[in-house]
C-alpha cells in the first residue's frame, strides 16, 4: 500500500511512493512480497493503481532465468487498473481513468509510425530485456538500490506501477478489470494472430496448435471469422472440450493422432489455409508448416529458447506457403485492445472460460496452477 499521499490536487506526482511489490530475488527463485520504492513519474510516465494483472508465460521464463532480465526485479505485464497520477506531459489519459497494460514502444521509428508498434526498432530493450527507462533511469528500487523493473513498460506485480504513456490503453470503465486484464499480451497475441495476420477467407481451414491461452484466444478469434473449419489440437482433452465451447468445430489429441493425418482427413487431403504455433516446440513447428495447403501460412507465436532452430523442407515451401514471425498480434493497441474490450463486455470474446482468479498474496500458487495445467489464465487481484 502507498505509504503517504503521492498526488498534489491536479493529480500530478510529487514524490516517490512506496508499495507492495512481488519481486523475484535471482533466477528460479519464488516471487516474494515486499514493499519497493516507486520514483516520481517522468513526463510521459502516469501511475496506476493496479485492480488486476494477468500472469503469463514469458512472466516464467524471465523468473526462471530463461531471459536476461535483470534480477532481482519486478515482472508483470498484463495489467489493469485506475490512473492515480499523471507525469506532466501526458494527454491520453487522466487520474480516475480505467487502463489496460500492454507493451510500451518508441513511438517514433519507422515501425511504430507505420502503425506497427510491436517490432518497434527499440522493443527488446524497452520491454524485456533493458529493465530500465529508455534513458537508463530506474524506476523501483528496495533500500536505496534499483531493481529491475520497467517491465514492458510497467512492472505490474505491484500494488501500484510507474507505467510508461505508450503502454496504457485507455478502457470503458463499465468492463471489470479482472475480466480484461489478459488483452495486454496473450489474448491479443491469439486473436491479432487471426485477425491480423492470417485473416480467414470463406470457408478457409484454420489449425491451431496449442490450447493454452494463447491458443484458445486464437480459436476464439477465429470462431467470429469467416473460416468454417477450426481445427484445434492439443494433448489435454479437457482443453480440447473447452476449444470446442468456444468455437473449434474439429479437435485433434496430438497424443493419439498424427498431425499431418489429421489435418488431411478433416480437410478433404487439402491442408490448412492457417497455422498458428503456440507451443513452441520446434517439432510441433515443423508438423505444422508441413500440414499447410498451397499458399497456407503459419503464424510463429511460441516461443522456444534463443537460438532455436528448425528444418524445413526447402521444396515443400515452393507451393506458395508462408512461415510468418508474430509478436503481440502485430497489434495498435490504442484501436485493438478497446475493440476487445467491446467483445469481452458483449460476451463475444468470453474470456470468463479461460480465467482463475488469486488474491495477490497467492501469486506463487497461481504459478504453479498455470505451470501443472490446473489454471489457463491466472489473474492477481489486489
Amino acid at each position: 500500500m502507498v505509504t503517504r499521499n503521492p498526488l498534489s490536487d491536479k493529480g500530478v506526482a510529487q514524490m516517490p511512493c512506496t508499495t507492495r511489490a512481488a519481486v523475484v530475488e535471482s533466477a528460479g527463485a519464488p516471487f516474494t512480497l515486499c514493499e519497493v520504492v516507486l520514483e516520481d513519474p517522468a513526463p510521459h510516465e502516469a501511475l496506476v493503481r493496479l485492480v488486476a494483472a494477468g500472469l503469463c508465460h514469458t512472466d516464467l521464463a524471465v523468473a526462471n532465468g530463461a531471459l536476461p532480465f535483470p534480477l532481482p526485479g519486478v515482472l508483470g505485464h498484463e495489467g489493469a487498473g485506475v490512473v492515480e497520477a499523471v507525469g506532466s506531459a501526458v494527454t491520453g489519459v487522466a487520474p480516475g481513468d480505467h487502463v489496460v497494460l500492454s507493451f510500451t514502444s518508441c513511438g517514433g521509428c519507422r515501425d511504430c509510425r507505420g502503425g506497427h508498434p510491436a517490432y518497434c526498432g527499440a522493443w527488446l530493450p524497452l520491454n524485456l530485456l533493458g529493465g530500465r527507462r529508455a534513458d537508463g533511469t530506474g524506476t523501483v528500487s528496495r533500500d536505496g538500490e534499483f531493481l529491475g523493473g520497467h517491465f514492458f513498460g510497467q512492472s505490474s506485480f505491484a500494488e501500484r506501477a510507474l507505467v510508461d504513456e505508450r503502454s496504457l490503453v485507455k478502457v470503458d470503465p463499465g468492463v471489470p478489470l479482472p475480466s480484461i486484464a489478459p488483452l495486454g499480451c496473450g489474448v491479443q497475441t491469439g486473436v491479432g494472430a487471426v485477425w491480423n495476420v492470417l485473416e480467414p477467407a470463406a470457408g478457409d481451414a484454420v489449425v491451431v496448435l496449442g490450447a493454452g491461452a494463447v491458443g484458445l484466444s486464437a480459436v476464439m478469434a477465429a470462431a467470429l471469422s469467416p473460416a468454417t473449419r477450426i481445427i484445434a489440437v492439443d494433448r489435454i482433452t479437457e482443453r480440447l472440450e473447452l476449444a470446442k465451447e468456444l468455437g473449434a468445430t474439429h479437435t485433434v489429441d496430438a497424443g493419439r493422432a498424427a498431425l499431418g493425418e489429421a489435418i488431411a482427413e478433416i480437410t478433404g487431403g487439402q491442408g490448412a489455409d492457417g497455422v498458428v504455433e503456440t507451443t513452441g516446440n520446434t517439432a510441433v513447428l515443423r508438423q505444422g508448416v508441413d500440414a499447410l495447403a498451397a499458399r497456407g501460412t503459419l503464424v510463429v507465436v511460441g516461443a522456444p529458447p534463443f537460438g532455436s532452430e528448425v528444418a524445413l523442407d526447402v521444396n515443400g515451401l515452393l507451393g506458395g506457403k508462408r512461415v510468418v514471425g508474430l509478436t503481440l498480434g502485430d497489434s495498435e493497441t490504442q484501436t485493438f485492445i478497446p475493440a476487445l474490450v467491446e467483445l469481452v463486455r458483449d460476451g463475444r470474446l468470453p474470456l470468463d472460460r479461460l480465467i482463475g482468479v488469486y488474491p495477490f498474496a497467492d501469486i506463487d500458487r497461481a504459478v504453479r496452477d498455470m505451470t501443472e495445467g490446473r489454471t489457463i489464465k491466472p489473474v492477481l487481484v489486489f
